[in-house]
């Protein structure tokens, strides 16, 4: 009667690790750790695949983060990420023209800011609604500090921008208040907290993302940097 594959049942593998006639350097690594060659001499691999790479057999045992899809999505695809770019952009955009405007006295530069602000203030809006959406139908997204930062820091920076846009006012053409530049500047560097916050979101805990931690196999990694 034949003996059974060792890439089946793994017994030979066993009984050989047993009887100390594995090849030198083989044994206490196993198939993983050992080249191919070693690793099929020993029974531990059949002929023609590759021994798992640790990353990879550390994987296979379960225990990955799944990804969970975003609730405000159209056809599988998340509403936030699409529109949180333009408040971004816009607010920190206003930073430059406030400096611009502040050096030059161009009036230009300073009724570019108030577009700007305003503009960031409304798609903001937008976008922390969708979010909300997100945020409140997600449990992973609550309970993650990551989740709270992000969701409570954001309306944070859209009240400091709308205060800046509030203070000028009164502001003569080509005057940017030392008020509203703070604010503008306050407005910038909480929006970067908060964007890094639903990066680790996406990223790192998966929300709003479909599929597992690593899509990835270890081959591709080492083909595609």
């Amino acid at each position: 009667m034949d003996t059974p594959a060792a890439g089946r049942s793994g017994a030979p593998f066993n009984d050989r690790m047993r009887s100390g006639t594995m090849p030198p350097g083989a044994r206490g690594r196993g198939a993983v750790g050992m080249s191919r060659e070693e690793a099929r001499e020993a029974g531990g691999v059949p002929q023609g695949r590759r021994p798992l790479s640790p990353d990879r057999s550390q994987r296979a045992g379960g225990g990955r983060t799944r990804g969970l899809p975003s609730t405000a999505a159209i056809m599988g695809h998340p509403i936030h990420p699409m529109l949180i770019p333009f408040p971004v952009a816009f607010l920190n955009a206003a930073v430059a023209t406030d400096l611009a405007a502040r050096s030059t006295g161009d009036p230009f530069w300073s009724r570019a800011s108030g577009w700007l602000i305003g503009a960031g203030v409304v798609s903001g809006l937008l976008a922390g609604a969708v979010g909300a959406i997100d945020y409140f139908t997600i449990r992973r997204a609550r309970e993650s500090s990551m989740g709270k930062l992000h969701a409570y820091g954001n309306p944070l920076g859209l009240a400091l921008a709308a205060g800046s846009l509030a203070l000028r006012r009164d502001a003569r053409p080509g005057e940017v208040p030392d008020g509203a530049l703070a604010l503008s500047l306050a407005t910038a560097a909480v929006l970067g907290v908060t964007a890094w916050a639903g990066g680790e979101l996406s990223y790192t805990h998966m929300v709003g993302v479909a599929g597992h931690d690593d899509q990835h196999t270890h081959e591709e990694k080492e083909i595609v940097p």
